[in-house]
């Protein structure tokens, strides 16, 4: 039996949905680095995002190619990155630079969301932008490789994560 490869995932959603918690938890369940995209950005994109302006596609663009190229990088290792990934023209350029990442989509309702992010602190990206950020989300699609996962007030994230490794796994 061949082994199969290390995953390669990017848990995507809006400003507080949880991306960067679970991505954690979930690197660490599957063995694999973890990194966040957020880190990737230019000076200048998160200088606009903190001033409160949300980024255009042009904006991201150079920032999807760094992403798509952490990504490939990692094949032999794996990795799970946090990433919004809101338009499916920006996962279809991810996957056009790592064709094997899988999508893990964490969805959740505005009044969660807006509670969530109320308690965040030291972020760069302002709440105000989270209705910017929900009218530019294109949710994952049946046909695009990945799951999407319903957030509910409470969950705990290790609960997210048993939900995405054992949907992942089949």
């Amino acid at each position: 039996m061949v082994p199969s490869s290390p995953p390669l995932l990017v848990v995507m959603g809006v400003s507080g949905s949880g991306k960067t918690t679970v991505g954690e938890l979930l690197a660490t369940r599957l063995g694999v680095p973890f990194a966040d995209a957020d880190d990737l950005h230019s000076r200048a994109n998160v200088a606009l995002m903190a001033a409160g302006h949300p980024l255009t596609d042009e904006d991201r663009r150079p920032w999807l190619a760094r992403v798509g190229a952490a990504l490939s990088a990692a094949e032999s290792t794996g990795l799970v990155m946090a990433c919004s990934t809101l338009k499916r023209a920006y996962r279809d350029a991810i996957l056009a630079a790592e064709p094997r990442t899988r999508f893990v989509f964490l969805d959740g309702s505005r009044e969660l969301l807006v509670d969530r992010l109320s308690h965040r602190h030291g972020h760069f990206m302002p709440p105000e932008l989270l209705d910017s950020q929900l009218a530019a989300l294109e949710p994952l699609e049946s046909d695009e490789p990945g799951i999407t996962i319903a957030l509910e007030e409470g969950q705990n994230p290790e609960t997210v994560v048993d939900d995405a490794t054992s949907r992942l796994s089949r």
